[in-house]
This record gives C-alpha cells, structure tokens and sequence, in this order.
C-alpha cells in the first residue's frame, strides 16, 4: 500500500484515478482547486485544496501531507480552452513545479500525464505518421499549445531522471480520449456529444483518431505502473488507451475517409485493432485494459440497438469512402 499525492483530483480523470487508487488499498490525497463534496469522497480519501501555481504551496502541500509517490494529473485538460499562451504557461509551469518539488523531498516515485496529442494529429498543415499503430516510438509533432506543454511534461519527467539516476523513479503517461463512467451511462463526452452518438457518427470520433480509454482503466494502470517502476528503466512513457478503437468498422476502411492518404499506413487495422497500441504497458508491465465500449456502453441508453450502430457505422464507411 502507498500514500499517493494525486494532483487534479477533482477532474473527469482525476476522480476516477482518486476512487480507483484507493479502492486498490492506497491511501489518497486528493488536491485541487475546487474541492469534492465530502460526501463524494470514496473512504479513506483525504482532500487538499490549493493553488499549485501559487510560489511554495506544491512544496508546503507535499511536506504537510507526506505521500511515498506523486501523479500529476492536474492542467488546463482541453486544447483550445483558453488563450494559447495561458495554456501552455499553465500546463508547463504545474508540470514543473510539482515534480520539482516532489523531487526536493526525496519522494521515491513521481509520474506526469502527458497525452496521445504530442504526435500532432489533426494539424490544419496535414499529418500522417510514419506508421499504425501509433506508439510511443513515433515521432512527436505537437502544433498547438497544449500538446507542446505536454510534451514539455514528459521533458521535464526525462531531464529529473536524467539528473537523479535512480534514487528517484520517473514515468509519464499518455491517456487516451478518456470516458468517465458517467458517459457510459448516457452522459456528454468531452465534445458534448453521447457514445452512442460518437459511434453513430465516425466523423466525431475520427479527429481524435477513434482512440479511448476507460477512466478506471487509468487509475488501474496507475496502480500496476507504480508497483513496478523499482523494476522497469526510469523515465518511460506510456500509452494507456483501450484495446479496441471506438468506431463500428475497421480502421483499416475508416482512417482513409478521414486521413488522406493513410490507406497504405492504416491497410493493418482490421477488425477492432485500435490506432493506437499499447504494447509496451502490457510488455513492460503486464498491464491489460478491462473496457470495452462494447461491454460498458448501456444499449437501453442507445439510441439505436448495438447491431444497428455496427450497421450504421459500416454504411456510414462505404457511403463516405472514395
């Protein structure tokens, strides 16, 4: 069992990251601005709140409460949301200063989300990768802030490992689209639209690649990550994404619609293969999503039953394909 400093507690992922930590018998710190309702904590949580940004109070946070590892979840989490300058100060600037802090004290396990943007998909000059399945091998090209800042997290993980040796162990992360388990049962997305929704309509899911991942699938990962960075090289990042792509139809007939001449690249995602792979946190730690969509979305909350979403989807592809 470890004491675990989760910052950003309070968010879409944060929460499900808190509960499923402490589900797993850690004892969890909770910190952001805005707090949880008591009576929403899951037992055994303790919640701080605090301006990370603020000059000292990372460091007064982590010597007040005393936790033997760190995530760092907390950010401005939507690109775009706020002025570009705004976000990409706010973003490296917490990523920073938490680990930094984290590491004036010594503590043994620190790790920072990151996210699948750093390779830059759905840049108005164009993209297409070397590759699919994308993963943590293929090269970044982040064209908005937010992607920069992130990766600008795992730089920042990388230059402390890279300083520390292995007194301190460092990791980042990069979570998939992720869906909270209210969104399962019928709640908007992140882009306001349902699941059922996104899966009817491959065009809302395409800018993103059709990637997504379970919040609990997360803080499960989070779980295994932390129990095993003793035993794996210091300063990894990782893919954390579902095991299937959240579309009806093969991405193999989807990514050419939407990706302009990805149809060489994309010819080996046949049948549920995601875009993004997840190899290496199930190589180098063991670690298998849970999820599906396939087994967590409600049908009676579909608009549409799933054989007709698998319909809908598949025309959907034939009609659009050139």
């Amino acid at each position: 069992m470890s004491r675990i400093f989760v910052t950003g507690g309070s968010g879409r992922l944060g929460r499900s990251v808190v509960t499923g930590l402490a589900e797993a018998g850690h004892q969890v710190i909770s910190v952001d601005r805005d707090a949880i309702p008591a009576h929403q904590l899951p037992a055994g949580v303790v919640q701080e709140t605090g301006d990370l940004l603020a000059p000292g109070e990372a460091l007064r946070l982590l010597k007040k409460t005393e936790p033997d590892a760190v995530i760092h979840l907390a950010a401005i989490a939507v690109p775009f949301s706020a002025p570009e300058d705004v976000i990409f100060a706010t973003n490296t600037r917490l990523a920073y200063t938490v680990v930094s802090a984290a590491t004036e004290l010594g503590i043994g396990r620190i790790v920072t989300a990151s996210s699948p943007t750093v390779l830059g998909y759905g840049s108005p000059a164009g993209w297409l990768p070397e590759t699919f399945p994308l993963d943590e091998r293929t090269t970044p090209k982040p064209w908005n802030a937010y992607a920069l800042s992130k990766l600008i997290a795992e730089q920042t993980v990388q230059m402390f490992a890279a300083a520390q040796g292995d007194k301190i162990r460092y990791a980042a992360f990069r979570p998939c689209y992720v869906i909270s388990p209210e969104e399962w049962e019928g709640a908007p997305t992140q882009q306001g639209h349902t699941l059922a929704e996104r899966l009817a309509d491959p065009a809302l899911s395409a800018p993103a690649l059709f990637n997504y991942v379970d919040a609990r699938d997360v803080a499960d990962f989070l779980d295994v990550l932390l129990g095993k960075m003793d035993s794996i090289p210091n300063g990894e990042t990782f893919f954390v994404g579902a095991a299937d792509a959240l579309a009806t139809a093969p991405l193999a007939e989807l990514m050419p619609v939407f990706l302009p001449g990805s149809a060489t690249i994309s010819a080996g995602l046949t049948g549920t293969s995601p875009a993004f792979s997840i190899a290496k946190a199930r190589d180098l730690l063991g670690w298998q999503p849970k999820r599906s969509w396939r087994t967590e979305l409600k049908p009676s909350l579909n608009e549409q039953d799933p054989a007709a979403l698998v319909a809908a989807g598949a025309g959907s592809a034939a009609k659009e394909t050139p």
